[in-house]
């Protein structure tokens, strides 16, 4: 396939470069592995300087949908899960939605995923969620560490679940929702212990391949994890991200 040129005025036209792009990518008139013309060339195609061609392809290739293959080749591919999750996550902050409103949605899909992870998880699956369970037990005077650990072994279990759907709506959400852990731990020293638990039990059921456990035990560590946030006397109405700590500023990669 090849990218279609189109003039564009309008006052910051290096985004509607990078609309257009993704647009032609979303629709399939571009797919992964087409070659893109080279910066130069579009610059022709679009009616507008290089350096605003470059700036648009930047921010394609921040958001995973254009790669680089060699200095001055560039092809489409396909956003990572993580990639896509980060962008949602900054619409949902900057959206100031509430703890509430993200365990509502979690308590839903969370069990849902350990429910599939336990049918549908395999050898490798199973060996990195031990791993993760392991660094989680080390960790877990570390608080920073242990929110990091715990949203890690939320995205393991979707991916175990093998419904990229389901990953790909859930780890956004995660992300947020987690990062609140950071308030709560100074507040609850035994949540860090109580956490180690939930997750072992719900391993063991992934391993057992026994799904009503799975969903029954993660549903728990959800319920849990609402109710040490009122133990704590943290508000469930306000913006999650103002008790967010660095996982949302520093990123995470599922």
């Amino acid at each position: 396939m090849a990218l279609r040129p189109k003039a564009l005025r309008v006052q910051h036209a290096y985004e509607q470069v990078s609309t257009e792009i993704e647009a032609q990518i979303l629709s399939g008139d571009l797919k992964p592995g087409d070659r893109l013309p080279s910066e130069t060339e579009m610059a022709t195609m679009f009616g507008i300087n290089r350096s605003t061609v470059r700036e648009g392809i930047r921010r394609l290739e921040s958001e995973g949908f254009v790669r680089r293959v060699s200095p001055r080749k560039m092809v489409v591919s396909i956003p990572r899960m993580a990639e896509l999750a980060s962008r949602q996550t900054r619409a949902l902050s900057m959206l100031d939605v509430t703890f509430e409103e993200l365990w509502q949605v979690s308590v839903a899909i969370e069990p849902l995923s350990a429910s599939l992870a336990a049918q549908n998880a395999d050898a490798d699956d199973i060996a990195r969620l031990e791993e993760n369970h392991a660094a989680l037990q080390a960790a877990q005077t570390d608080a920073l560490a242990t929110i990091e650990l715990d949203t890690r072994f939320h995205s393991l279990v979707a991916a175990a679940s093998k419904n990229r759907v389901l990953q790909l709506a859930r780890e956004p959400v995660g992300l947020l929702l987690y990062s609140g852990f950071e308030a709560l731990v100074p507040k609850l020293p035994q949540a860090a212990s109580r956490q180690i638990v939930a997750h072992a039990h719900v391993i063991e059921a992934i391993r057992a391949r026994d799904a009503t456990r799975a969903h029954e035990w993660m549903r728990r560590h959800i319920d849990d994890f609402k109710r040490g946030y009122i133990e704590a006397g943290l508000p469930l109405d306000a913006p999650i991200a103002d008790s967010a700590g660095p996982l949302l500023e520093t990123g995470h990669n599922a």
